[in-house]
C-alpha cells in the first residue's frame, strides 16, 4: 500500500492532464454549489477517461458520485482524479471515500486535503486502509483557486471579499451632483452581473441603495453567455443583499425590496443582523462579515458601495480582491473619488497591490488586483 504527499513534479503528464480536466469540471459549479465547495472528478482506465462529474448543488450528489454512476463497472481498477479530498462523513449525502472503496477504485490522485482541521486527512485514511493508493498535491494552487471563499471561511471564519469599483479614467465615480449612470458600458455591467451570480451575498450601504435606487440582484436577461451557457434560469441563485443601515433609512418602496432575492438589514439593533459599533462609532465591518459567514453560511461577499465603505474595508484589511472597471471618460477633479480617506501620511504607508489580470471588457478596462498583504 503506497502513501505519498508530493509536489507537481512527482506526477506524469497524463496526471496533469486529467487533474486539469477535473478542475475545469469543478469550475462549472461556481454559480450553484454554495455554500459547498466546487469539486470535480475524473475516472480513468489505462490512461483513458471512462467517466467524469462535478458537484452541482449543495445537498445533491458530490462529484465522485456523479463520476462513479457514469462509470458503472468501469470503475473497478480505475484511477480517480479529484480536486478536493473525498469526504469521510455522513451529511446530506453519504461519504465519497466509502463510495470510491465500494466501486473498486485502485488509485486516487487528489489536488488538496480538506481544509477543515476537524476532518482533514480522514478521507485519505479511509482510502488507504482499504488498500487504495493515494497521492496528494497535484495542481494544488489551481484547486485552491476554485474555492477561495470556502477555504477562507474554513480557515479564518471570514468570507472571501471582492470589492467592485467603477470609475472614469481619472478615478471619479460620479459627478459632483451625484450622477453616475452610466460610467461603464453594457459589457462591463454584464460582467458585474456574472460576479454577483457567483457571490453568496452582495454588501452595500443604505446610502448607496437609496441614492441609486439600486436593486443589487442578478438579472437573467443581463447575464453574459458564460453564465447562461452554464446554468438555466431556474438554477440561478440570488445572492443575499446585505445592507449596512445604521440609522434605519431603508424603506419598503425601494427597488431593493421589489426585486428577487432576500434582503438583510444590518444595524446595531432592531434589524435582521444586529452588530456592535467600532471605535469610530460605525458598524463593525469585521463582525458583519463574520456574522454573514457563520449565521448565513456565506463564503463569498461581493461589495458594491461608495467610497466610504470601500475605504473602510481596505483600511481594515478586509478586502481580498479588487475588481476595478475604468471607463474611457474624464470627469475632472470636482467629481467624486474612488476610495474614501485612508489617513495616510507617508508614501511607505500606501497600500500596494498585486495586479492579477488586466483586460478589455467592451470599451472599458477591467483590473483584478489583490492587496499585497493578501497575496503574500
Amino acid at each position: 500500500m503506497k502513501q505519498s504527499n508530493t509536489s507537481d513534479a512527482g506526477f506524469s503528464a497524463i496526471d496533469h492532464q486529467m487533474m486539469s480536466r477535473a478542475i475545469a469540471l469543478a469550475y462549472k459549479g461556481r454559480f450553484t454549489t454554495a455554500p459547498n465547495p466546487n469539486v470535480g472528478c475524473v475516472l480513468t482506465l489505462n490512461g483513458q477517461i471512462v467517466a467524469e462529474g462535478y458537484h452541482q448543488k449543495a445537498g445533491e450528489p458530490h462529484a465522485e458520485v456523479h463520476a462513479l454512476r457514469m462509470a458503472g463497472q468501469h470503475s473497478l481498477g480505475a484511477t480517480a482524479y479529484v480536486t478536493l479530498e473525498p469526504c469521510s462523513h455522513y451529511g446530506r449525502t453519504p461519504p465519497c471515500a466509502e463510495g470510491l472503496i465500494k466501486a473498486g477504485v485502485a488509485k486516487v490522485i487528489c489536488a488538496m486535503s480538506d481544509p477543515n482541521p476537524q476532518v482533514a486527512g480522514r478521507g485519505f485514511s479511509m482510502l488507504r486502509e482499504a488498500g487504495i493508493e493515494v497521492q496528494v498535491g497535484l495542481l494544488e494552487a489551481d484547486a485552491r483557486a476554485l474555492n477561495p471563499g470556502f477555504l477562507k471561511k474554513m480557515e479564518t471564519g471570514l468570507p472571501f471579499v471582492q470589492l467592485k469599483m467603477a470609475a472614469s479614467l481619472d478615478g471619479q465615480t460620479a459627478l459632483e451632483n451625484g450622477q453616475s449612470q452610466w460610467i461603464t458600458g453594457p459589457c462591463a455591467r454584464r460582467d458585474v452581473q456574472a460576479y454577483r451570480a457567483q457571490a453568496g451575498a452582495t454588501l452595500s450601504t443604505s446610502k448607496t441603495v437609496i441614492e441609486d435606487n439600486a436593486s443589487l440582484n442578478v438579472r437573467w436577461h443581463e447575464l453574459p453567455s458564460q453564465v447562461t451557457d452554464t446554468i438555466t434560469s431556474e438554477q440561478l441563485r440570488q445572492p443575499i443583499r446585505a445592507i449596512l443601515d445604521r440609522q434605519h433609512h431603508l424603506t419598503p418602496d425601494l427597488a431593493l425590496y421589489q426585486s428577487d432575492g432576500a434582503v438583510l438589514r444590518i444595524a446595531q439593533s432592531d434589524s435582521d443582523i444586529n452588530i456592535s459599533l467600532d471605535d469610530q462609532g460605525q458598524l463593525c465591518l469585521e463582525e458583519a462579515l463574520t456574522t454573514l459567514a457563520s449565521e448565513q453560511q456565506i463564503n463569498h461577499v461581493w461589495v458594491e458601495a461608495g467610497a466610504t465603505l470601500a475605504g473602510a474595508l481596505i483600511q481594515k484589511q478586509l478586502v481580498d480582491e479588487l475588481i476595478v472597471y475604468l471607463a474611457p471618460k474624464l470627469m475632472g477633479a470636482d467629481g467624486r473619488g474612488l476610495i474614501g480617506a485612508l489617513g495616510l501620511q507617508y508614501m511607505q504607508d500606501t497600500i500596494d497591490l498585486v495586479i492579477k489580470d488586466v483586460r478589455m471588457v467592451g470599451q472599458d478596462i477591467r483590473i483584478v488586483a489583490t492587496p499585497k498583504s493578501r497575496h503574500s
